[in-house]
């Protein structure tokens, strides 16, 4: 019940909540672009790796692309090196990201220009509480090479 009322109330206070996101593509070579996203996480504070070791606990940070005929996924989506420590709250080791990380997709692009839509879903946390999962959708403006 106290976790509860805290948690309305630090997401009260900072209507924003502790973390914020950015968005940026990026034109590569032949064609590739790179889509990032930044997180700037409040001091204190932190957001779960992309991979947990199970779903038991924290709710992983979560990246979706809309599916767009003119952008293909190149790889997997790259990820910063996670800090990894046992969590006592969750009975188990998480990885997770403080500060500014920065979550990278590359695409492949047929198309002079087109926009890349998605949503990031996570949950960021403190040593003494977490706050409900949040979803932040994006709209990024991509400018590539159209290749052949």
């Amino acid at each position: 019940m106290y976790a509860v009322l805290l948690s309305t109330l630090l997401t009260a206070m900072d209507p924003t909540g502790p973390v914020t996101w950015s968005f940026a593509a990026k034109p590569a070579v032949d064609g590739v672009v790179s889509v990032e996203m930044t997180a700037t996480v409040g001091e204190g504070w932190h957001i779960y790796a992309t991979k947990l070791e199970n779903d038991l606990g924290p709710i992983p940070t979560t990246i979706r692309f809309e599916k767009n005929d003119v952008l293909v996924p190149v790889g997997e989506l790259g990820e910063p090196v996670a800090e990894e420590v046992f969590d006592p709250n969750f009975e188990m080791q998480v990885r997770y990201h403080s500060g500014a990380p920065v979550f990278v997709q590359q695409f492949k692009t047929t198309a002079a220009a087109q926009v890349v839509k998605g949503e990031v879903e996570f949950m960021v946390c403190n040593d003494k509480t977490c706050l409900p999962p949040e979803v932040v959708k994006f709209e990024i403006a991509v400018e590539g090479k159209t290749t052949k």
